[in-house]
């Protein structure tokens, strides 16, 4: 155990390739219409450079600011949300393919905390967004609602 020093603060990093065209990826995360189908159940508005949003995740009671950094259509979103300690950082890569794909590159960072608590909050967001992309390739592809995020921690199951 004595050589779990971190030399960095590890970042959350996942990715997924989406077989629909960016423009419909990209859609999919500013537009509350679609996301709330994969991801939170609520959403004051969409999207948009410089506006502070709140997005509800009605069945855990948790309602969180969102504030949108950068949006580039079709190539990159940037939103800072509270995180566990502190504010982090996400930010979405649209990465349009020569066949009418997408990949989405999801990378939150910004953490703070010790040790195990730091890379208990990486993990927990790593596994989070996985799950949204998930949920996303399934409704974009097959237009099916996996429910995953929701499903994650039902009633009466211990997160551990």
């Amino acid at each position: 155990m004595d050589n779990l020093q971190l030399k960095q603060v590890p970042i959350t990093k996942t990715g997924m390739l989406i077989r629909k065209p960016v423009v419909d990826v990209f859609e999919a995360f500013v537009n509350p219409d679609i996301t709330t189908k994969f991801w939170f159940t609520k959403s004051s508005g969409r999207l948009e450079a410089g506006k502070q949003v709140q997005w509800d995740w009605e069945m855990y009671g948790i309602s969180i600011p969102v504030t949108a950094k950068a949006i580039e259509p079709n190539k990159r979103i940037v939103i800072e949300w509270p995180g566990h300690n502190s504010p982090t950082t996400v930010e979405w890569v649209f990465s349009p393919q020569k066949d009418g794909t997408t990949f989405v590159g999801i990378t939150e960072a910004g953490f703070t905390g010790a040790g195990d608590e730091l890379v208990k909050q990486v993990t927990d967001s790593t596994q989070g967004f996985s799950l949204v992309l998930a949920g996303l390739k399934a409704l974009l592809e097959h237009n099916v609602r996996l429910n995953l995020v929701p499903d994650r921690y039902p009633k009466g199951i211990e997160e551990h």
